[in-house]
C-alpha cells in the first residue's frame, strides 16, 4: 500500500446538477478509506482550473457550487497553481517534510503520460511510484475526458523541462548568499573556487541548500542540481554548458581531456579554454591545480583511498605529461574537507598513514584512530616535488573541518547517506 496518494483533479468540471459535489466527495472520501490502512499523506492537485459550466436555469449555482466545492477541498489536503510544474513540486515538498518514498498517483487516463513527464524530472528513484486510472464512472461522468494524449515529441518534452526551469529560477536562495571561497594562490587567468552549502535551492536538511550533485539514492532530482549549478555558474562566470564533473571510484585515474572518457576517474586535467571541470567533496577533499605558465589546470577527488593511491600527484603527473607542466609551476590548493577531529578508520586501515607519517594519526593504539587526510596529502605532494609555499591547505575557511561546520559545509560522516555535496572548480579564461 501507498505511504502517499496524489489525486489528480486537474482539468474537472462540474455540471449544473446540484448533486455532484457530493458524488465528487463520496468518491475522495472512498480513496482515502481504501488507503487508510497504510497513507501517511492525502493530496489533491487541482491545478487552479477546476470549474463550473454555467446553465441559464439556474442563476445562483456557481456561486453556490463554488461555496460548496470549496468546502469539499478542505476535507483534504490540496495544492492548486496554475503551473503542474510548482503544484508536484510543493507536493514532493510535502512528501520529503514526512520522509515518504512510496506514491499512488490516481489521475485520468488522459492526464497520465502528462503527469509522468513531470514527476520523471522532479523526482528520483528514492520513490517508487505506482499510478491507477481515475475513472469516469466512479465520479457519475463528472470527469469530462479528452482524448487520450500521448507525450512522446521532443518539443513537447522540451516545453516540461522549459517550465520546470522556469519555475525554479522563481524560488529563493536558501541558508544565505551563493559564497565562493578562492585562494590567491592562483593567478586570473583562471576563473577557480570552492562552494560552501549556502545560496541554492535544495529544500530537504542535509542537501540545503548548493547541493552539487544528484544520485539514484538521493531526493534532490538532476534539475534542482543544474538549477543550483547554473546560480553558481553566474555568480563564478563560467559557462555551465561546458561544465565537467569527476565521476568518483576512490581510485587515482585521472582523465586527460580531449582523450577518451574512462568509465569512472578521481582526476581530470584539461588545458582548454572555457572548460569548467569539478571535484565533488562532502569529507573528501576537492583539490584544485593549476598551472599559469603553461595555462592547464586539474582537479582531484581525495577520500582516503584515493589520499593512499596517490590521486593528488597522478593528476600533477597528468599535467606534466600531457602539457609539458613543470613542478615548480603547479599550484595546488585543498578544498574543505573532513578534519582529524572527526575522521577515524580502522586501526588496520590507519596503519598506512602511520607509516606515511606518524603526525597523520592521533591515537593510533586505539581500535579506530583518528586520521588526517589533508596531512597526508600535503606530505605527498611536497615528496612527489610540489614546491611547499605552491600548496595551500589552510586560511580562507578551506582547513574548517567539514563535520564541524553544518553552516558552511556538507558532511557524509555528519550527516549520513543522503548528504549534499560541494564541489572545487577550475577553467582557464577564454
Amino acid at each position: 500500500m501507498a505511504e502517499a496518494v496524489l489525486i489528480d483533479l486537474c482539468g474537472l468540471k462540474l455540471n449544473s446538477q446540484k448533486n455532484e459535489h457530493q458524488t465528487l466527495l463520496k468518491t475522495l472520501n472512498a480513496l482515502r478509506y481504501h488507503h487508510a490502512a497504510k497513507a501517511k499523506f492525502f493530496c489533491i492537485m487541482c491545478c487552479s482550473n477546476i470549474s463550473c459550466d454555467r446553465n441559464s436555469d439556474h442563476d445562483n449555482y456557481e456561486l453556490e457550487t463554488s461555496n460548496r466545492l470549496s468546502a469539499l477541498l478542505r476535507e483534504f489536503e490540496t495544492v492548486s497553481n496554475p503551473s503542474m510544474a510548482a503544484s508536484l513540486y510543493t507536493i514532493k515538498q510535502k512528501i520529503d517534510e514526512k520522509n515518504l518514498s512510496s506514491i499512488k498517483v490516481i489521475v485520468p487516463m488522459h492526464r497520465k503520460t502528462l503527469v509522468k513527464a513531470f514527476i520523471d524530472q522532479l523526482f528520483t528513484d528514492v520513490y517508487n511510484f505506482e499510478f491507477e486510472d481515475l475513472e469516469i464512472t466512479l465520479m457519475g461522468g463528472l470527469l469530462k475526458q479528452t482524448t487520450e494524449v500521448n507525450i512522446t515529441t521532443a518539443q513537447e518534452l522540451e516545453a516540461i523541462q522549459n517550465e520546470i526551469e522556469t519555475y525554479l529560477r522563481s524560488l529563493p536562495a536558501l541558508k544565505g548568499e551563493l559564497t565562493i571561497i578562492t585562494s590567491p594562490l592562483i593567478s586570473d587567468i583562471f576563473i577557480h573556487g570552492f562552494t560552501t552549502r549556502t545560496g541554492g535551492i535544495s529544500y530537504i536538511p542535509t542537501l540545503s541548500s548548493l547541493n552539487l550533485f544528484s544520485s539514484s539514492r538521493r531526493r534532490d532530482p538532476k534539475v534542482v542540481v543544474q538549477e543550483n549549478l547554473r546560480r553558481l555558474g553566474c555568480a563564478a562566470g563560467f559557462n555551465v554548458k561546458k561544465f565537467y564533473r569527476i565521476k568518483t571510484d576512490h581510485a587515482n585515474d585521472v582523465w586527460v581531456m580531449g582523450r577518451k572518457e574512462p568509465e569512472s576517474y578521481d582526476g581530470i586535467t584539461t588545458n582548454q579554454r572555457g572548460v569548467t571541470i569539478a571535484a565533488l567533496g562532502a569529507d573528501c577533499i576537492p583539490i584544485v591545480f593549476a598551472d599559469p605558465v603553461k595555462k592547464a589546470c586539474g582537479v582531484a577527488h581525495s577520500g582516503w583511498r584515493g589520499t593512499l593511491l596517490g590521486v593528488a600527484m597522478a593528476t600533477v603527473n597528468a599535467m606534466i605529461t600531457e602539457y609539458g607542466c613543470s613542478l615548480e609551476d603547479i599550484i595546488v590548493i585543498l578544498g574543505p574537507s573532513v578534519g582529524p577531529c572527526c575522521f577515524t578508520l580502522p586501526k588496520e586501515s590507519a596503519k598506512a598513514f602511520h607509516n606515511l607519517d606518524p603526525e597523520c594519526v592521533r591515537l593510533f593504539d586505539s581500535s579506530n584512530p583518528y586520521v588526517d587526510i589533508r596531512k597526508a596529502t600535503r606530505i605527498l605532494l611536497e615528496q612527489g616535488g610540489i614546491l611547499p609555499q605552491n600548496i595551500q591547505d589552510q586560511k580562507q575557511d578551506l582547513n574548517l573541518c567539514t563535520s564541524c561546520h553544518p553552516d558552511k559545509y556538507f558532511s557524509h560522516v555528519r550527516d549520513g547517506l543522503n548528504f549534499g555535496t560541494q564541489i572545487g572548480f577550475i577553467s582557464i579564461r577564454e
